[in-house]
């Protein structure tokens, strides 16, 4: 698949001539931006690898992806590169490679069985398993996406300088991995650097031999300890990293850390990600700011004697408030587009210029969303959701998010299955993102509402709607602890569009599924009833949906204490919790629900970062 690549200049202003010379990889998918970025923040120039003879001028080399094995290595291959690639690897000059960058060093993957790998390790990269012994129900998500931590297998070689810190937490997010059994993969062991755990799954987190070093996580992504990675690696001499791969010498020189040791030390779970949500939009003036209110009516409220509409409500500027989360720990932060110029996604450049100023400073993942679509330029330019997408990801933005239209798109689907046709069509926006950058990098926003049923009726159950049989819930019977108001009352989950404001004939657990199935990689579940209620997440809406698919899902809306994130991860097993308003207000700051939830012994990722100047 040929994709849209808007180029992405080399941000660094650095003149300085005494440092070897830095080149990046760019394979064409994917967020390289971050990663240019964090090189910048650190004070380091580079280049990018334009021809075949760059190769030779390059003394260090980075290769970052995110997306497909198989996309990288076509790619690699159509320009021409995938050879001298290799020739530079065995050159004994220093690689790191990161995510795709580090599995592209496999000999081949299950994601693309027919394609080769740079072959540099013999092994073959394989899919996660959904079934698990440690997991709540047996079961745990695909994608492995959020923040976990790593292990070292040796102990380090004096002449070489450590790189990966096992008390450290990084950012993942794959679906495909190297998995590791030293009893059985005694040919591996001499490659892996570190290992991590995924339930009850243990896999390569890092590769490191000769001049080779990979990381299965996003460095760029893991905030303050993936920049201090990146720091040791390219403060380290081009000697201290170059070497030929030779597995034998790593065996004679080496010692494997104990099996218990490394029990201790290793998490069995992901910590728990809080997300900011930022909804951005323009206000009278022009300017973009962060708001907040029901739905999309975010003006102040006016006096009804004085009549007209009040300001847009301002909480703040994007690119500062991002910055504040950053320091206050957020695990992600996402931008919601919900003003008028998101009809022209590509057009829309104050939008795309946030998310750019954003990654310049901000060093976890992005997700935006809004207009992430099909749609048509009011030239007459068509633009497909994919375009719209890519052009997101090369200035600086990690994941989209998709809501609207990935209903029709499920609604749709179902109409052709039951005409008895082929339910995927490979066109929707789901599936053209997904093949070309991953399931990772698409998340779909749903926005679903009660719908209470008449219960005085001693037959209700039996006339209620088999096709949303599986989404409904009785309050007496609910599967989390239902409030007193609930009591007595039967609902279903239907969902909505246009913000909440047009309902569908298409139900939570229908459309959760039907996204899994198009490709999507997360959920993001918001509620229309507890939209700035405070009153808590609908967790009986949360339980339902995570029980019913294996991708990630981020709880979303209601949130008003601290305590509200305590009892969603508690009583449904959710990856991440995500709020708004209360973070932005500091009614709840975002920093006080991380101490809340270390105190209960909530895996959390928490470190103080200085005070932003």
């Amino acid at each position: 698949m040929d994709l849209p690549l808007p180029p992405i200049p080399n941000p660094s202003g650095s003149t300085r001539t005494d440092r070897p010379r830095l080149y990046l990889l760019d394979y064409g998918a994917g967020n390289v931006r971050s990663l240019a970025n964090s090189i910048h923040k650190l004070g380091y120039d580079f280049e990018w690898i334009q021809t075949v003879g760059d190769f030779d001028k390059a003394e260090k080399l980075i290769f970052p992806g995110v997306g497909s094995f198989g996309h990288a290595m076509r790619s690699l291959h159509a320009k021409g590169l995938y050879e001298p690639l290799i020739q530079y690897i065995r050159s004994g000059r220093p690689y790191f490679g990161i995510c795709i960058g580090m599995q592209a060093l496999f000999a081949s993957s299950l994601e693309s069985p027919d394609v080769q790998g740079l072959g540099a390790i013999p092994h073959p990269v394989t899919k996660f398993s959904k079934s698990d012994t440690v997991v709540k129900g047996g079961s745990k998500s695909v994608p492995h996406m959020g923040w976990n931590g790593v292990w070292r297998c040796w102990e380090e070689q004096a002449d070489k300088a450590e790189l990966v810190l096992d008390d450290e937490q990084y950012y993942f997010v794959h679906s495909y991995r190297v998995a590791f059994d030293p009893s059985r993969d005694s040919d591996l062991a001499p490659y892996v650097h570190t290992l991590s755990r995924y339930g009850d799954e243990d896999f390569v987190s890092s590769v490191r031999l000769g001049n080779v070093f990979g990381t299965q996580f996003h460095p760029e992504k893991s905030g303050p300890a993936g920049l201090d990675l990146l720091r040791r690696w390219l403060d380290s001499s081009p000697e201290a990293l170059s070497g030929k791969i030779d597995p034998e010498a790593v065996r004679s020189r080496t010692k494997w850390v104990d099996e218990q040791v490394k029990q201790a030390k290793q998490p069995r779970r992901l910590t728990k990600r809080i997300v900011a949500c930022l909804d951005v939009r323009s206000n009278d003036n022009g300017d973009l700011v962060v708001t907040k209110g029901d739905q999309y009516d975010v003006r102040e409220k006016v006096d009804a004697q004085v009549g007209g509409a009040g300001d847009v409500r301002n909480l703040g500027k994007p690119v500062e408030l991002a910055q504040r989360y950053y320091h206050e720990m957020a695990d992600e932060i996402c931008f919601l587009n919900i003003t008028s110029f998101r009809n022209s996604a590509l057009r829309d450049q104050p939008m795309l210029e946030v998310v750019r100023a954003a990654a310049e400073t901000v060093f976890v993942p992005l997700t935006v969303g809004g207009g992430i679509k099909d749609t048509v330029d009011p030239d007459g330019t068509s633009r497909s959701a994919l375009e719209v997408a890519g052009a997101y990801f090369r200035s600086g933005a990690d994941k989209v998010s998709i809501g609207s239209e990935a209903v029709i798109a499920v609604e749709e689907m179902m109409q052709r299955e039951r005409a008895g046709e082929q339910a995927m069509t490979g066109k929707t926006g789901i599936e053209t993102i997904a093949e070309g950058y991953g399931s990772q990098a698409v998340v779909v926003s749903i926005d679903p509402k009660r719908v209470y049923v008449d219960t005085t009726d001693p037959e209700w159950k039996s006339k209620f709607p088999a096709a949303h049989l599986d989404c409904l819930i009785v309050g007496d019977e609910a599967i989390s602890t239902t409030r007193e108001e609930e009591r007595g009352k039967a609902w279903w989950y239907q969902c909505t569009i246009r913000g909440g404001r047009e309902v569908r004939d298409v139900d939570v657990v229908q459309l959760a599924r039907g996204v899994e199935r198009l490709g999507a990689g997360e959920i993001l579940l918001n509620s229309v009833d507890r939209d700035g209620s405070g009153k808590g997440f609908d967790t009986d809406l949360v339980r339902l949906v995570k029980r019913s698919v294996s991708i990630p899902v981020v709880a979303s809306s209601g949130a008003g204490r601290a305590e509200d994130f305590e009892e969603v991860f508690d009583q449904t097993d959710v990856e991440a919790g995500l709020a708004a308003g209360i973070f932005h207000r500091k009614e709840v700051p975002l920093e006080d629900v991380k101490k809340y939830l270390v105190t209960k012994g909530v895996p959390t990722r928490f470190t103080e970062l200085p005070t932003v100047a």
